[in-house]
């Protein structure tokens, strides 16, 4: 069967359909075909706002292979940039630093201001001239990404086609609008990575449904059980879970983590974790917030950055550091289900699977987004 005919099978209903095929894991071929699909074209989340946090701060970073430039200015915007000078396609910035004067590059010393300004091309006229007629620096600035922050996570659309990120995002931040106040990240003992042997659309799949919660999570459905949570679905947008029962952490003489101001009655109880498409996954409680951001490293290799966030800066540290590791823990227990399906599909005859209509229908919402991406691309270049 062409891949077309088995993404097709995705858009069925989800007592009809199959899951999306081995291929679209495991192939280097349509990785970088969704490389540009599914993570360039779309707001695809990058890094959190507290890794620049002081004016003058420049990260590089690599992200699915494209050198980008992390950087704060003056007035304490962040900006994204190619990490590359626009002269002969130098790096400019090879490990994290912080820029007082301009940026230069090493190899012709071509300079840059915080904003991203080509200001000096010495000797680019010849010895001692440093201007030419043929060189027109308000042309020549760096290439800006097309960014934005929000739930503290920067968000950028590589190839600059996606719709204004607040007309894209509208429906999430509207459901989450009782988050939208200032969150502090909990520091060094608040942030962590997992590298994880699988695609990463596999950890956007683990993480949208709670179907697996009695088997995967035992202690965490002790408390927060199967049967208290339900599914999120906002087709093309992002997919998850609730749950009904949060528990809050507790420390000694049942000291607890101050909760956000003027929640609605909601979440008193309630907590919800979003898979954003294409690699965000966010939850939200009344006392604390946590974003992984997906890195893909390939077709059979993701890492998974994880920040939490609070409500005030100073908080309980020994609270905070159990926190933290609960959270690791609960994260490390998807690691081997979610390698596991990585390995399973080199499975030739595997079809993509079936999909349980009443447990995953978060699931099949992010297949369905994946499959109409692909297929749109694919019915544009048979019109062109």
């Amino acid at each position: 069967m062409m891949i077309k005919q088995e993404l097709k099978s995705v858009l069925k209903g989800i007592d009809q359909s199959n899951g999306l095929p081995n291929r679209n894991y495991t192939d280097n071929i349509q990785y970088n075909i969704e490389k540009k699909l599914l993570i360039f074209d779309q707001w695809a989340g990058v890094a959190v706002s507290e890794d620049i946090p002081n004016v003058g701060d420049a990260i590089p970073i690599t992200f699915v292979g494209v050198p980008l430039l992390l950087l704060r200015n003056e007035k304490r915007e962040l900006k994204v940039f190619l990490n590359v000078c626009r002269h002969r396609g130098m790096i400019l910035i090879n490990k994290p630093k912080n820029v007082s004067g301009a940026i230069r590059c090493p190899y012709h010393s071509w300079c840059y201001s915080k904003n991203g300004n080509l200001i000096s091309t010495p000797h680019v006229g010849g010895p001692g001239k440093n201007i030419h007629k043929g060189i027109n620096k308000e042309k020549l600035g760096l290439l800006e990404i097309k960014s934005h922050i929000w739930q503290n996570i920067i968000w950028i659309n590589i190839n600059g086609n996606a719709p204004a990120f607040e007309n894209y995002m509208t429906d999430a931040m509207k459901r989450w609008s009782d988050f939208n106040q200032e969150q502090f990240h909990g520091g060094e003992d608040s942030k962590f990575q997992l590298k994880v042997k699988c695609n990463w659309k596999l950890a956007v799949e683990n993480y949208c449904e709670s179907y697996h919660l009695p088997w995967v999570h035992p202690d965490l459905n002790s408390y927060s059980r199967l049967q208290d949570h339900y599914n999120i679905e906002n087709p093309g947008y992002y997919s998850g879970q609730g749950t009904l029962l949060y528990k809050q952490i507790k420390g000694p003489k049942n000291v607890k983590f101050p909760n956000f101001k003027n929640l609605s009655e909601k979440w008193k109880k309630s907590a919800e974790y979003l898979a954003i498409y294409p690699n965000v996954l966010l939850g939200v409680h009344k006392d604390h917030t946590y974003s992984i951001i997906l890195i893909p490293k390939g077709p059979n290799k993701t890492i998974e950055k994880v920040d939490i966030y609070y409500s005030k800066k100073i908080t309980d540290t020994n609270l905070r550091k159990r926190n933290t590791k609960q959270w690791k823990k609960v994260f490390k227990e998807d690691i081997s289900v979610v390698e596991g399906m990585q390995k399973g599909r080199k499975g030739i005859h595997f079809d993509g699977g079936k999909f349980s209509p009443v447990m995953d229908g978060p699931t099949h919402c992010f297949h369905k987004w994946v499959a109409s991406n692909l297929l749109t691309e694919e019915n544009n270049l048979h019109e062109k």
